[in-house]
């Protein structure tokens, strides 16, 4: 009897053990899939309450302000491929319009589209924007970085309120540097590289004698598609340029349910990434529609229209070239000045005493640098941009069914939640001039 108990009190302990070793095991799976995709979820859901509660009066004013910058840009590169970021730009410059005044901050109003939102409703908005855009997609990765650098000269009298303002805002870091040294270079250029996962490495050659300050915004996009490309569907096929002769490309494939639009002036494909929420659009004039007069006919009313006429199509087709753009560093004063903001870049009338008091040389913004690239594959996308904005003191008097996509194309990547354009390019060959 004694032999019995013992042996049923060790097979009780035994089982409890197993048990025990059993719960530990379910809270450890518990714990590595449960809640990381609990707290993921949580993420997207504040990510997305954030996207859709940005005013749609700064989205309308960001798209206007991308379609008329590139509308300038192509007109002054016809003949070449253009990618650029126009939210890295307007974000650049929005940081800068908050130390504009008075006629300068109006010129620089009407440029950007903001129209009567105030100062502090553009930073909130810009703010929302910013902070959405940090948890959209566990498949997609989005890196926003802002930095204003001061020359150790000029940073005593640079105004508390204006860099609070960006600083809270835009989640601006701060950077007082000596422009003299030539390692204030390479540490500048080190911020970008950092801020775009090492696809731009260079952004500012030379610090001139008249710069005072730098406000830099960097922007890394990397996305997975929703639906690949199977890498052995990639065949080479004809790509017809614009003067009708022909290279050769690597085209990929794919088949799938997407969204689509076909109309008298073009055909319109959404290419998603990872959950859905961020997409490329691809714009293909039909072939009797030149690429250019597309893109300078393409108004917000236009592109909205284009974008709300898409409908989803079972087993659509999509065959769209592997291509790569390297797009700058591009001076935008001319581009910015033909859209109205010609008085900031002038150091008799700029007014920027937002930033600081002028009364020891008068401030302008000396430049306007912008550096893009892009890589699309079977995979997915990769896309950087880096824009500076070069605040001068005025000092030497200077002044500075089927969609097969082989012809030219326009395309842009949008966060569909706020409907923000993050990139926006033309590609004339895709294997490069």
């Amino acid at each position: 009897m004694w032999r019995k108990c013992k042996q049923s009190v060790g097979s009780r302990k035994l089982t409890a053990i197993s048990l025990m070793l059993v719960s530990i095991i379910l809270v450890g799976y518990v714990t590595l899939v449960y809640y990381p995709a609990s707290i993921r979820s949580s993420a997207y859901a504040t990510s997305d309450e954030k996207a859709y509660s940005v005013d749609p009066t700064l989205v309308s004013a960001n798209t206007q302000f991308a379609l008329s910058l590139f509308r300038e840009l192509l007109a002054e590169d016809m003949n070449t491929d253009i990618f650029i970021s126009p939210l890295s730009i307007s974000m650049a410059l929005a940081m800068t319009y908050n130390g504009a005044e008075g006629t300068t901050k109006d010129a620089m109003a009407k440029t950007l589209n903001f129209g009567n939102m105030t100062l502090e409703e553009i930073n909130r908005e810009y703010s929302k924007l910013i902070e959405s855009l940090e948890n959209v997609d566990q498949a997609v990765k989005l890196l926003i970085g802002n930095s204003v650098w001061m020359k150790k000269e000029f940073e005593p009298i640079v105004k508390p309120s204006f860099l609070q303002r960006v600083g809270t805002s835009y989640g601006s870091e701060v950077f007082t540097r000596d422009f003299g040294n030539p390692q204030t270079v390479d540490e500048i250029n080190g911020w970008a590289d950092r801020n775009t996962e090492g696809k731009i490495k260079q952004i500012v050659q030379q610090l001139g004698s008249e710069l005072v300050m730098l406000l830099i915004n960097a922007i890394y996009f990397k996305g997975e598609w929703v639906i690949r490309f199977d890498k052995a569907l990639t065949q080479p096929q004809d790509f017809f340029l614009p003067g009708g002769n022909t290279v050769k490309v690597d085209m990929m494939s794919t088949s799938g349910n997407f969204s689509y639009y076909s109309g008298r002036d073009c055909q319109v494909a959404r290419l998603p990434y990872g959950r859905d929420k961020v997409a490329m659009y691809v714009f293909l004039p039909n072939q009797d529609v030149s690429l250019d007069s597309f893109i300078a006919s393409l108004n917000q009313t236009a592109h909205d229209e284009y974008v709300s006429r898409l409908q989803p199509v079972v087993d659509l087709i999509v065959k769209l070239p592997k291509f790569g753009v390297e797009y700058g560093v591009k001076r935008l004063n001319g581009v910015l000045k033909n859209l109205g903001m010609e008085t900031a870049f002038n150091p008799n009338e700029a007014n920027f005493s937002g930033i600081a008091p002028t009364d020891q040389g008068n401030l302008y913004i000396s430049y306007v640098d912008h550096k893009a690239i892009v890589e699309v594959n079977e995979e997915g996308t990769e896309a950087a941009a880096v824009t500076v904005v070069g605040i001068a003191r005025e000092s030497a008097g200077r002044t500075p069914p089927s969609f097969v996509v082989n012809r030219p194309f326009f395309f842009e990547i949008r966060d569909d939640r706020s409907g923000s354009i993050l990139f926006m390019g033309k590609i004339l060959n895709p294997v490069g001039t």
